[in-house]
């Protein structure tokens, strides 16, 4: 049996496909997300399915934890979980603005806190952390968001630098615009509709999630000494 790879938000998305791919290739898997349902149907061989909220970091430690005991040591934490809640900065709720934050930057601290001390220790592992190209470039309406995925984009370069001595890959993948479910997060329509307007407008329609999800396989089925630090993945039609 290959080794253990944990994926957060895995019940939609890039989730459910990097973990199609990864179990499709042998690897057991611990999928984690509040929509438990959705991930049992996917009836992937050596899977452990668990509801956790990724901002709860004892819920998110204790499942890392059981499916360690059962399959071994995480070689692979993919922190995807994330939500995408566009507004203006004048008029936009800040619980939306808080509940970005909390999931899109702390979840993904809880998650890298679980596994590096045992990477270090055993020198080896990967983390993955799902960013944007949001957290690379500002867009319109997506302040807070775009706040939230500098952060990872930034956490992400310090946990790099930290880990690399140990030879702990730590890597940050920034997708464009990608049709999943995370548009559907935004409350207010007139955003969702000028943002899939301009989808159809440039051509950024193509890109699947699971070329996003193949594409994060190449990364960690590369030898270990080799690190795709950061990878920009859009639409080639995209222009921005």
């Amino acid at each position: 049996m290959k080794k253990l790879v944990v994926i957060t938000g895995a019940s939609s998305g890039f989730g459910m496909e990097m973990a199609k791919q990864f179990s499709a290739d042998g690897h057991p898997l611990l999928l984690l997300a509040r929509r438990v349902e959705k991930m049992e149907a996917l009836n992937l061989k050596d899977t452990m399915c668990r509801k956790v909220d990724v901002t709860d970091a004892k819920a998110f430690e204790n499942a890392v934890r059981e499916a360690e005991a059962l399959y071994g040591q995480t070689d692979l934490l993919v922190n995807n979980a994330g939500v995408m809640l566009l507004g203006n900065i004048e008029s936009q709720d800040p619980l939306e603005w808080k509940k970005m934050l909390d999931v899109n930057v702390m979840g993904v601290m809880n998650g890298m806190q679980i596994v590096m001390k045992d990477m270090k220790e055993r020198k080896s592992g990967t983390i993955i952390n799902l960013s944007s190209i949001a957290g690379k470039q500002p867009f319109g309406n997506h302040a807070a968001y775009c706040a939230s995925k500098y952060g990872v984009t930034g956490l992400t370069a310090v946990a790099r630098a930290e880990m690399s001595p140990h030879n702990v890959r730590v890597l940050s993948i920034c997708p464009g615009a990608v049709s999943t479910e995370l548009l559907g997060h935004t409350t207010d329509q007139g955003i969702i509709d000028g943002y899939n307007e301009w989808k159809e407008t440039v051509g950024a329609i193509n890109i699947t999630a699971s070329d996003v999800a193949a594409t994060i396989k190449y990364a960690y089925d590369l030898p270990q000494a080799v690190s795709l630090r950061e990878i920009i993945i859009t639409d080639t039609m995209q222009d921005a």
